[in-house]
């Protein structure tokens, strides 16, 4: 698989740090997004240890036109990873009040996990569209980090679940149409993965992947083409059998469970 020049959002923690240094190397171009300056830098400082390029851009994905700009200055490009995003749960605000989002949560992660995908995947669309394919007719590989989430209602985290489910079935339904040019999307529908985006979290968390391991998953995935890559497929293949219940049935079940209750995952603030 070739992966000489990429792009990675969320790129100042985690799995995009990770993956963005899983491919730091001489010759290797990076181009790294993030919202967080300092976690950025020190992302780039060690890639370009590593014998990579960097070229850091700190910014919102939530923003259209800059992020365009950027994804569109990166060009061409071999691999796009849209790994940004947010989490958050449901808290009661009285004793009598049941468990909800605020409306400023709900707005905010369908505009960082969602439209922050879009911002990143349309542009790099163009991008490769216009690039030459290789041997294989590839033009370009795109990946965007969906989450098992996305394949249930679960009552802690609802938008959360939403906007993933989205991402999960845009990446998938666009790569159908979209591999006959060459350009490939792929969806990484995970559990939990060991970053300091759960790190809040105060509940046992099922299918929990050290880093390392997903990036590997990832990598492998990609390296195969997979529109759609899947870890721990036991929890994933659970939680597409628990959607198949009517909610009465499933909720019955995860509102009587410790992981994800209210006030057991952080609040997105203003």
């Amino acid at each position: 698989m070739k992966a000489n020049t990429l792009l990675i959002t969320g790129a100042a923690s985690g799995l995009g740090r990770a993956l963005a240094l899983r491919h730091a190397r001489p010759g290797v171009t990076l181009t790294l997004i993030d919202c967080n300056a300092t976690g950025l830098e020190d992302t780039a400082a060690l890639a370009v240890e590593a014998g990579a390029k960097a070229v850091t851009h700190v910014l919102d994905v939530s923003e259209a036109a800059p992020m365009e700009a950027a994804v569109r200055g990166a060009g061409p490009l071999d691999l796009v990873i849209a790994c940004a995003g947010i989490t958050g749960g449901t808290h009661r605000r009285g004793s009598e009040v049941a468990a909800t989002e605020s409306a400023f949560q709900v707005r905010r992660m369908v505009a960082v996990n969602l439209d922050g995908v879009l911002n990143t995947v349309l542009p790099a669309i163009d991008v490769m569209r216009a690039q030459t394919p290789d041997a294989k007719g590839v033009r370009g590989r795109i990946a965007a980090i969906a989450s098992v989430a996305g394949v249930v209602s679960f009552p802690g985290t609802p938008s959360y679940c939403a906007t993933k489910a989205a991402v999960d079935r845009f990446m998938v339904a666009t790569g159908g149409n979209l591999k006959q040019e060459g350009v490939l999307l792929s969806s990484v529908v995970c559990s939990f993965i060991d970053t300091p985006m759960v790190a809040g979290n105060t509940f046992h968390m099922p299918g929990l992947t050290r880093t390392e391991k997903a990036v590997d998953r990832i990598v492998t995935g990609l390296a195969r083409n997979e529109r759609r890559i899947v870890f721990p497929r036991w929890i994933v293949a659970g939680s597409r059998f628990m959607d198949l219940l009517p909610p009465s049935l499933a909720e019955l079940y995860y509102l009587r469970q410790s992981a994800g209750q209210a006030g057991t995952m952080p609040e997105v603030t203003p």
